[in-house]
C-alpha cells in the first residue's frame, strides 16, 4: 500500500494536536488543518485521476462502432459486429457474443486507423 506512509501520518498527526489542546495551547484550527490537507491531497492524487480516466473511457465508449477491434474486461479480443444503446456484439474466433458496453475497457485498433490506440 503505497499511501500507508500519508495515511499514518495524517492519523498521528490530530492525536499530537489534541494533546497540545489539551494542555491549553492552540486552536481548533490547528486541529483541522491536517485534515483538511489531508483531503487535499488525496483530492489530487486520487480523485481527480480517477475522473479523468472515468471520463476517457465514458468518450472511447460512445465512440466505438462496427469493425473495431476491442479488449473485454474480461480479457476477452475481438471486432465489434454490432452496436446498440447499451450493447455491442463481438466477434472472437467463430462466436459472437453480446457484452454491455462498459464492458469494454480498451480500444485496440480502429476500422479507419487500424493501427494501435492505447485507451482505457
Amino acid at each position: 500500500m503505497r499511501y500507508a506512509g500519508i495515511i499514518a501520518i495524517s492519523l498521528l498527526t490530530p492525536v499530537t494536536l489534541l494533546a497540545q489542546n489539551a494542555q491549553g495551547g492552540g486552536s481548533i484550527w490547528g486541529l483541522l488543518l491536517p485534515f483538511i490537507v489531508f483531503f487535499v491531497i488525496f483530492y489530487f492524487l486520487i480523485i481527480v485521476p480517477e475522473k479523468k480516466q472515468k471520463k476517457r473511457h465514458i468518450e472511447m465508449v460512445k465512440s466505438l462502432k462496427k469493425g473495431d477491434r476491442v479488449k473485454t474486461s474480461g480479457g476477452i479480443i475481438g471486432t465489434i459486429t454490432r452496436v446498440d444503446d447499451r450493447t455491442v456484439s463481438i466477434k472472437t474466433g467463430q462466436s459472437v457474443i453480446k457484452l454491455d458496453k462498459f464492458s469494454v475497457v480498451q480500444l485496440l485498433s480502429s476500422e479507419k486507423e487500424g493501427g494501435s490506440n492505447k485507451d482505457g
